[in-house]
């Protein structure tokens, strides 16, 4: 009998089989899986990468270089993506596996009890579960979409040649990554969506979305995709309606971003006794199911569907699994939106706040006035900071310029509860994008010093020399 059966083959299976057997304990891992999922997102992040690149070809004439245009060989940058992808995880081979002593199962599994797994002919009953399976692109049941067909993005770089008009319908992160990155390497792009980054503060997704417009990204907002059907041989038509009637979108191709849903039908989770909450894993703050002997990490608790999120949630898991230690998932994980720029976030954004507290302060910084971002002539945007009326950090938001490495600092400080006199104490190298967080931190004592009291205190001092 294993100590530990896990369910799954991304970065949170991964996570716990190496963790797991690095302990010594016996893993048995069902890869039930299509594909890679960390190594689809590595992929992905290669394809965008390439993309910038051409737009820095074309943002060079700010440097005071010749005016050129990139000459894009489409199918390269696509070879290049999967290159990148294909060693994504060295460490997830059957071989590196096998020397932890980890026993990797391929093939669909289904449970027929509380305690037993079966996958093919092998019966398997270990003391402790772990479901990690990942989540399958959202399809929705639009009239004419499965007869045209589309592009998800599990399925985007097996797209073989550049499509003359994308069709992205969905306002995900990935959805205006991908957006942006076929119109950078030469595609006309549309994107439809009833609205774009719903989760996030609309002032920083206007950082995002100007970008985007200019460089040429058509961008419909607040419509319903109401049809799909075939034009001519090669194209197809969107129908969409909103509160001025019906338009059409035509495009050569159609591209799904509405994010993810968890793939558990196959597992027959009714048979082990695991309840589920609005179509993923019902789980409790230690991430047990319902099935005292079955947990759940990843997409399919609910929770964000990255990699740094499900190894998170592994490591919580190994500490129950391994040592029985009550570990509660209480992080406060930053979030990140691809494009160029970047949108990071940590903690509450403003509407959020505003929801429990009356009083806050906003503060906010501008890239321009940054000497690292106007030496590199990448302005735009700004980081935004919510604090509390005692003066705590409640979130952090970074829309611009190597957003994402911007972010782990402020991570760190809401988890962690630092003030904001902790943060305007850091000291950034210069010159760098980094002092851009540190100046937002300082702005919160420059409006100290403007009160009347502070005043007072300071022309009282100067009589004692």
């Amino acid at each position: 009998m294993p100590d530990i059966c896990i369910i799954g083959s991304g970065p949170g299976a991964l996570a716990v089989a190496t963790g797991a057997a690095a302990y010594g304990a016996d893993v048995v891992m069902v890869d039930n899986q299509t594909g890679h999922p960390a190594s689809n997102t590595l992929a992905l992040t290669a394809f965008l990468a390439a993309a910038k690149q051409a737009q820095a070809v074309r943002d060079a004439q700010k440097f005071g270089l010749f005016e050129i245009k990139p000459d894009i060989d489409f199918k390269l940058a696509l070879a290049h993506a999967k290159a990148v992808g294909a060693d994504a995880s060295p460490d997830s081979s059957p071989e590196r596996l096998a020397t932890l002593a980890t026993t990797v199962i391929s093939g669909v599994a289904h449970f027929t009890g509380r305690n037993r797994l079966v996958v093919g002919g092998t019966e398997i009953r270990a003391r402790r579960y772990v479901l990690a399976t990942d989540c399958r692109p959202v399809v929705p049941a639009i009239p004419g979409l499965e007869e045209v067909g589309y592009l998800t993005t599990d399925t985007v770089l097996d797209i073989g040649r550049r499509p003359g008009h994308l069709v992205v319908l969905g306002g995900d992160g990935w959805g205006l990554a991908l957006a942006q990155a076929f119109r950078r390497l030469g595609s006309q792009v549309t994107l439809v969506a009833d609205r774009v980054l719903p989760e996030e503060d609309p002032e920083m997704v206007a950082v995002v979305m100007r970008t985007l417009r200019a460089e040429g990204v058509a961008i419909r907002e607040g419509g319903t995709v109401t049809a799909v059907e075939r034009r001519g041989k090669t194209s197809v038509r969107v129908l969409v309606a909103d509160a001025a009637g019906t338009a059409e979108v035509d495009g050569s191709q159609i591209l799904l971003a509405l994010g993810g849903a968890a793939d558990l039908e196959a597992l027959d989770l009714k048979k082990a006794r695991v309840a589920l909450r609005e179509g993923f894993v019902d789980v409790s703050a230690m991430l047990r199911t319902t099935n005292r002997r079955i947990y759940a990490v990843g997409g399919v608790t609910g929770a964000e569907q990255s990699a740094h999120v499900a190894r998170h949630q592994a490591s919580l898991v190994l500490k129950a699994l391994l040592f029985r230690l009550p570990a509660k998932d209480r992080a406060i994980m930053p979030r990140v939106v691809p494009t160029d720029p970047e949108l990071a976030r940590v903690g509450q954004t403003e509407v959020q706040a505003k929801r429990r507290r009356r009083r806050l302060t906003v503060l906010r910084w501008p890239y321009a006035d940054n000497d690292r971002a106007r030496a590199e002539r990448r302005t735009e945007g700004h980081m935004k900071l919510i604090v509390s009326r005692r003066g705590d950090l409640l979130g952090a938001t970074t829309a611009g310029a190597d957003a994402a490495m911007m972010i782990g600092p402020w991570a760190l400080a809401v988890s962690k509860r630092l003030s904001l006199a902790d943060m305007a104490a850091s000291i950034p190298p210069h010159p760098s994008i980094a002092e851009i967080g540190k100046s937002a931190a300082m702005s919160y004592f420059t409006g100290e010093a403007r009160k009347p009291l502070t005043r007072g205190i300071v022309r009282v001092l100067r009589f004692f020399g």
